[in-house]
């Protein structure tokens, strides 16, 4: 990641892109431009061949400059940033300040991309990207632009493993206030990666995250509880209490101290007196999940026929005479 910074001072954590897929995304916008060159170049000679050997010379220098050179520059203008090969390999154009390039920006790159690629054939393009700590071209340093990655693979998520079960609701008392944020990540990747590393080096790892937890929280684990578990426990605690300030706010009617907590049918199911965490354990001193008890729909109400509303209602339309006795 390279680190740039906005007119805002604000750092900008980008991954410069390398030499391979800007190659590539060279390749394919030289193959696209040289296409259409050579289609317009035929044209034009059929167009062009009554005129004079002058006029034929000013039509090819101009079509020249027009395609190779007039074509990319708007491209990346009117794109910003993004031809039809950095498209393909999810690159872009940005400024030093990661904004957007101009019209100026790509006027530069595009002038000096005629004498790095087109009349070297990329050799000094190749060079000064390899030289570069970023990866830039001499255009990218004149006009004062990086090439950065836009697609970037996601991290696969993964799940921390819950605590054992005689370790829940044995930390419900610890002071975890003066946790940082990043030990809380070295402790999460650690457990969620704890299976891929040799046990002797995961062993080691542990005790020492466990150490920078114990001197945060200022409390030891309880005697014989091995360091991998402490941590598991006291992650799934910081989980719960997340759990329990996320839900405790939302109050069941009728239910001193209840929380609405989302149930997996969609609708809601009250906890008594306490919190479900999102390891699915209750933290100590708090009651179990308690199930709704059914309650009965209310009987419907019996309906009462008046024999005067009925022989008000006319069952007939009148047509004047009177049916028989």
């Amino acid at each position: 990641m390279s680190d740039v910074v906005t007119g805002d001072a604000v750092v900008l954590g980008l991954q410069p892109a390398r030499l391979p897929s800007r190659a590539l995304a060279v390749l394919i916008d030289l193959v696209v431009v040289w296409a259409v060159y050579l289609l317009v170049t035929l044209g034009l000679a059929v167009a062009t061949a009554s005129l004079d050997e002058a006029a034929v010379t000013a039509v090819s220098i101009a079509s020249f400059l027009l395609i190779l050179v007039g074509a990319p520059i708007a491209v990346e203008t009117l794109s910003h940033g993004r031809s039809l090969g950095k498209l393909a390999c999810g690159l872009r154009v940005v400024r030093d300040d990661g904004g957007p390039i101009r019209f100026r920006h790509a006027l530069v790159r595009g002038a000096m991309g005629v004498v790095e690629i087109l009349m070297t054939f990329g050799v000094v393009a190749c060079v000064a990207s390899l030289v570069s700590e970023r990866g830039r071209r001499l255009g990218d340093v004149f006009a004062g632009t990086l090439v950065v990655r836009e697609r970037i693979p996601a991290a696969r998520a993964l799940a921390v493993p819950p605590p054992p079960p005689w370790l829940v609701g044995r930390f419900a008392g610890l002071d975890l206030s003066a946790v940082p944020e990043s030990l809380w990540l070295e402790i999460r990747q650690y457990l969620t990666r704890a299976r891929e590393l040799d046990p002797a080096v995961g062993r080691r790892l542990a005790e020492r995250l466990a150490d920078e937890l114990v001197a945060r929280t200022g409390t030891p684990p309880p005697p014989g509880v091995p360091a991998d578990a402490y941590l598991a426990g006291v992650v799934a605690e910081r989980q719960t209490r997340e759990a329990r300030r996320a839900f405790g706010s939302a109050g069941v009617a009728g239910v001193p101290g209840a929380a609405g907590v989302p149930g997996p049918d969609g609708g809601a199911r009250a906890v008594v007196s306490g919190a479900v965490g999102t390891s699915g354990m209750t933290a100590p001193g708090f009651g179990p999940p308690v199930a709704p008890s059914p309650v009965a729909a209310p009987a419907a109400a019996p309906v009462v026929v008046s024999p005067v509303a009925d022989a008000q209602e006319p069952t007939a339309p009148a047509t004047g005479f009177a049916p028989p006795a």
